[in-house]
């Protein structure tokens, strides 16, 4: 039987100065902690908004 997998997509939003490293290592250990499995990040621009693709099996 093959693996079934939730998915889970978090919007990292900079501050003024732009996005900080500690904001997205922050973001990364919370959902970590709950089980979820980075598989991709996508930012638009350095001052933009950061995605986060979480996965987890079901």
């Amino acid at each position: 039987m093959s693996k079934r997998w939730s998915y889970l997509t978090v919007e990292v939003k900079p501050s003024w100065t732009g996005l900080k490293p500690e904001d997205l290592q922050a973001e990364l250990n919370r959902q970590g902690q709950l089980g979820w499995e980075l598989v991709n990040v996508l930012q638009g621009t350095p001052m933009g908004v950061a995605l986060l693709f979480f996965k987890k099996e079901l």
